[in-house]
């Protein structure tokens, strides 16, 4: 596609480097609070379906915990998805538009998914044998929202594919014919359901005085899930690896020192997160998968750079200075840390005492 076609990009008021600073910093939250959701979702169906007491106990304190990870993730995402708007606006509002029959379902799909959620949760015991069923629902509505993102950032990073609106002028544009996209979508939903076991084992480790049985039934459910799902996912990342175009996968051999130092540092880190799952210890596993993620992310903004290397440059956006919004956001942003980490302290305070009660 020829790069005059493409709509000029906004300025920006600072630096562009500041903006990816956020992306980055942003980003991981939301990757980790989705895999939450969809790997605690997933267990919790395959833990409710099997049955037995711990299993039935494991699934009803996932489903507890849905509704409000469910918050964290949509909320999460807020911050990453303007900062890429901002750096890559006009790839990202043309893809939007291409597919924008699918973008806008993305809001109803997700009420719908979160009501089946609250419904999972409060009625748990009354929907017997149908709680299952419902949060089998909000489950493929949650993964049927992923798809639909996944079509997006890989349309995005490819504007040659924009001319295929002419056949598509309808606004139901998608790119999973791409032969990245599978490898891509599965990579990224394998590794989600992987760190969701160590959401899980997490999860019942606030319960171990309490129960400890459910504890330790949770973190051998989690850990085990890890460890399959992540031998697993290193096959899929390898196939994803090769199918990406061959001026992309180099720059993580060798042709760009950053990308080439990230991909080292990520396969370290993953047999880091195996180790620590083989010989179940659970906060080295959790650490290693942890960075694992915050990597990738990096590696991540990589490979997007090498889609549009031939369009665009990150340099090529034009700074027209406005210091005083990014003062006021930072300025913001500390009091809200200020406030959220005294919310977690009251919390904390409350989980104790309610221990030391039982």
């Amino acid at each position: 596609m020829d790069p005059l076609f493409i709509p000029q990009p906004d300025t920006i008021p600072v630096s562009w480097g500041w903006f990816q600073f956020l992306l980055l910093l942003t980003f991981p939250l939301h990757l980790l609070a989705m895999n939450a959701m969809l790997g605690g979702l997933a267990i919790g169906i395959v833990q409710h379906v099997k049955g037995g007491e711990l299993q039935r106990q494991l699934a009803h304190r996932i489903a507890i915990a849905l509704p409000l990870v469910i918050a964290f993730v949509v909320n999460l995402g807020v911050a990453p998805l303007l900062f890429v708007q901002v750096l890559y606006g006009q790839f990202l509002y043309s893809s939007s538009i291409l597919m924008g029959v699918f973008w806008i379902l993305i809001v109803p799909i997700l009420i719908i998914a979160y009501y089946s959620a609250y419904l999972y949760d409060f009625r748990f015991t009354q929907l017997g044998s149908a709680g299952p069923w419902v949060a089998i629902l909000a489950f493929t509505l949650l993964v049927g929202i992923g798809f639909f993102f996944a079509n997006n950032m890989l349309l995005m990073a490819s504007p040659e594919q924009f001319g295929a609106y002419f056949s598509h002028k309808s606004g139901t544009l998608l790119s999973f014919g791409q032969p990245e996209f599978w490898p891509r979508f599965l990579h990224m939903l394998c590794g989600a359901l992987a760190v969701g076991g160590l959401f899980v084992a997490l999860l019942g480790r606030f319960r171990s005085a309490a129960n400890p049985d459910l504890a330790h039934h949770a973190e051998h459910v989690g850990l085990q899930v890890f460890l399959v799902l992540t031998v697993g996912n290193i096959l899929l990342g390898t196939w994803y690896f090769f199918s990406l175009p061959g001026e992309v996968r180099l720059l993580f051999m060798g042709h760009h020192f950053g990308a080439t130092s990230a991909f080292c540092v990520a396969l370290l880190l993953a047999a880091g997160t195996l180790f620590g799952a083989w010989k179940k210890r659970f906060w080295l596993t959790f650490y290693h998968a942890v960075g694992l993620v915050v990597v990738m992310s990096f590696m991540r903004s990589w490979v997007r750079s090498g889609y549009l290397k031939d369009f665009f440059s990150l340099d090529a956006l034009r700074v027209v200075p406005q210091y005083s919004p990014m003062i006021f956001f930072f300025v913001t942003l500390l009091v809200g840390i200020v406030c959220l980490g005294w919310l977690l302290k009251k919390t904390s305070g409350a989980l104790l005492l309610e221990r030391g009660r039982e």
